[in-house]
């Protein structure tokens, strides 16, 4: 039986056909909205951009093994593309500007740094909590205490910014060209969430686990975009003023989660040199690739 499978354990085997059925039974009847988008439509687009960050795995199918200089380039490679995700998510709350925002008290800029900060201070205690219990695993896979508490400061991260992009995705769907906006807008998340796919594949990969179960978990960090469409598609008027401390808050906790964390262990596994050339020219990609979804 080729290792792949064999280490695959059965709870993510199952956690993959059911994520196949739901992508089937799920679709609408018609992907293009007639008139206002249905929930139906507007969940089933917020699935597909989680569904589309299991994709990061791909480039890494070919590499079946990475030394430790090779792990530290793919840390190199996360942490430029978060860096790049977190500054675009600060400065998109800091120029928030809906027509239907009801905070006009406090400005937009305020309330994205009063996020930032929060994500600053809440992935610091998290970052303490997890370094004071030693017990902390992860299920039965096969990884070490110090790598468990690494994977689940970054998984918390991404699904922290998950959160945002489904309340981007819900909001998107609202208005008079909501079908057409959400649709493009889901549309350019799917795309984006392939990279930052990658990025959280290359911290589980080099722990030996499996290309399914590091997709899986890929996903995983994605859930909360369905999960927040919808209520943000409902309650719109409500979700939009919270945007920008959402966007400033997932920000801050993943610069400090690239700053911190994976700076320090690729410049650790390889040199100064190394980590600088490498994230910047992943910070780069990212960048380019988010004005390019934008049309800049």
């Amino acid at each position: 039986m080729p290792s792949y499978i064999s280490k695959t354990p059965n709870w993510v085997t199952a956690a993959f056909i059911i994520s196949v059925i739901i992508t089937y039974v799920g679709c609408p009847e018609n992907l293009q909205p007639e008139g206002k988008p249905t929930l139906q439509h507007v969940w089933y687009y917020g699935w597909i951009t989680a569904v589309s960050t299991g994709f990061g795995v791909v480039p890494l199918i070919f590499t079946p093994t990475l030394n430790k200089y090779y792990i530290g380039v793919s840390n190199a490679i996360a942490a430029g593309m978060m860096i790049a995700a977190s500054y675009s998510l600060i400065i998109e709350g800091l120029f928030f500007d809906e027509p239907d925002d009801s905070w006009e008290i406090v400005s937009p800029a305020i309330r994205t740094v009063v996020g930032v900060i929060c994500g600053l201070v809440f992935i610091k205690w998290t970052k303490k909590f997890l370094d004071n219990n030693d017990d902390l695993t992860l299920g039965n896979l096969d990884i070490d205490r110090a790598d468990a508490k690494k994977i689940m400061l970054i998984m918390l991260v991404m699904t922290v910014h998950s959160f945002s992009e489904g309340v981007g995705i819900g909001v998107s769907f609202g208005g008079q060209n909501g079908a057409d906006l959400g649709m493009f807008i889901s549309a350019s998340l799917a795309v984006h969430n392939v990279p930052e796919g990658f990025a959280v594949a290359i911290v589980w990969l080099p722990r030996k686990v499996s290309k399914l179960t590091a997709a899986m978990m890929c996903i995983l960090t994605s859930l909360p975009q369905p999960l927040m469409a919808v209520p943000a598609y409902m309650f719109v008027r409500y979700f939009i003023p919270i945007l920008p401390v959402g966007l400033g808050f997932a920000g801050g906790a993943m610069a400090w989660v690239a700053f911190m964390e994976l700076m320090i262990e690729a410049y650790e596994d390889t040199d100064a040199v190394t980590t600088g050339v490498v994230s910047v020219i992943s910070l780069s990609f990212m960048l380019a690739l988010q004005n390019a979804l934008k049309g800049e």
